[in-house]
């Protein structure tokens, strides 16, 4: 009986000590070694829903989350209309990791009930395929086309939600690969973006990835660095705002310096910042509230 016991005693060790392991490993992935972010005392929350639509440019049904500010029900029943930030994820990455690990949420509901901005949407589509690194690039590729799949995003937000369906209302963003794809994209499309920032992002492809097998005519044209040059004339018809910035302790941000001069040569109007950091979670956490001042010093109200 005695080692019937000991042996059941030994068994709930290890099964508690796994679980633990488990769940402790679990927190780190979800929040990054941070606490579950929360809001402070007498800040009204806004809502984060889902957006499920389907992208022509994937062929599939796709998701996007959607974080609405705490007046939208009210406020856009009487017609207002929002200023939207289109938020694109790294690799790996989820949207929901902006929440979790980038206390997203709780940077939007403080700011905006302390009027430090204005109150805006965001909408983070999801660019997995399916793989464990989602390793997209957000670019047309032959393993997708992610670029376009983010124009359907924007398509399907200004269908379903009260968005100032312009230029002047909507912005692109990202972090690491979410900061290339968003220069990347926001510089080929004009039209549809007027302020473009890149969170510790790069600027040039190179022969890896899913463009392995690519032109270099086809690099050259997913390389920002490569072709902003040619941008001068659009740029100058279209204003656009770009706030660039990376930590001092990551590599990527050697190409930051070179890009901005390129881009403001070429009519961006740039903003460029080499900041205290890594290229990490902490570093993405604490610049956020800068971030989002300056979306709101630049986006358009309705």
């Amino acid at each position: 009986m005695t080692r019937r016991l000991l042996a059941a005693a030994a068994i709930g060790f290890v099964v508690v000590g796994l679980f633990g392991t488990w769940s402790y490993a679990h927190n780190y992935l979800r929040y990054r070694g941070f606490p579950p972010p929360r809001d402070p005392r007498n800040v009204g929350p806004g809502r984060v829903v889902h957006l499920h639509f389907f992208s022509a440019a994937l062929g599939s049904r796709r998701s996007a989350l959607v974080y609405l500010p705490p007046d939208y029900a009210v406020a856009a029943a009487r017609g207002r209309r929002y200023p939207v930030l289109y938020l694109l994820h790294g690799s790996p990455g989820t949207p929901q990791l902006y929440f979790d690990a980038g206390a997203l949420g709780v940077d939007l509901d403080t700011m905006i009930a302390r009027h430090r901005i204005r109150p805006m949407i965001v909408v983070l589509p999801n660019g997995s395929d399916g793989t464990l690194r989602s390793d997209t690039e957000w670019a047309n590729t032959t393993h997708g086309r992610y670029e376009s799949f983010v124009l359907d995003t924007v398509r399907a937000a200004d269908r379903r939600f009260a968005t100032i369906p312009d230029r002047a209302g909507r912005a692109i963003a990202g972090t690491s690969e979410g900061a290339y794809a968003a220069v990347n994209i926001g510089l080929r499309h004009l039209g549809t973006f007027a302020t473009i920032e890149s969170w510790s992002g790069y600027f040039t492809q190179t022969h890896s990835g899913v463009f392995a097998h690519a032109t270099a005519a086809q690099r050259r044209a997913a390389s920002p660095a490569r072709y902003v040059g040619s941008l001068a004339p659009r740029l100058h018809a279209l204003p656009t705002h770009v706030l660039l910035y990376g930590g001092a302790q990551d590599h990527d941000t050697r190409q930051l310096a070179p890009f901005a001069a390129r881009l403001r040569a070429a009519g961006g109007d740039v903003t460029a910042r080499v900041l205290p950091g890594r290229h990490d979670w902490g570093f993405w956490r604490r610049e956020t509230p800068a971030a989002l001042r300056y979306l709101d010093a630049h986006l358009a109200s309705a």
